[in-house]
C-alpha cells in the first residue's frame, strides 16, 4: 500500500498498530489492520525501504502515528546489498 492511502486509512483509524522491521541492512514498515498486516509500498508496489532506522521512524511520524513498534531481529547493520 503506498503513503497516499496508508495515510489515509491512518486518519480513518483502521490502522491498529505500525512496526519498523529490520531486514538485514534494510528497514520496512508493516502496519496491523483489522483486515490484517500491510507492507508499506512504492507507487510501483514495490517493498518501500529505508537504510536507516531513524529515517524510517521520521516516515511513520510524518503519517501522523507517535508510536511503532520496533524489530531488529534479522538487522545486520554491515551487510550489503546485491544490486539486481
Amino acid at each position: 500500500m503506498d503513503e497516499r492511502l496508508l495515510r489515509a486509512m491512518v486518519a480513518a483509524g483502521a490502522v491498529k498498530t505500525i512496526s519498523i522491521i529490520a531486514n538485514g541492512a534494510r528497514f520496512h514498515v508493516e502496519a496491523r489492520t483489522p483486515n490484517g498486516p500491510i507492507t508499506a509500498e512504492t507507487r510501483k508496489g514495490k517493498v518501500r525501504t529505508w537504510a536507516t532506522l531513524d529515517a524510517a521512524a521520521r516516515w511513520v511520524r510524518g503519517l501522523g502515528v507517535g508510536g511503532a513498534h520496533i524489530n531488529l531481529t534479522h538487522w545486520q547493520p554491515g551487510q550489503r546489498e546485491l544490486s539486481i
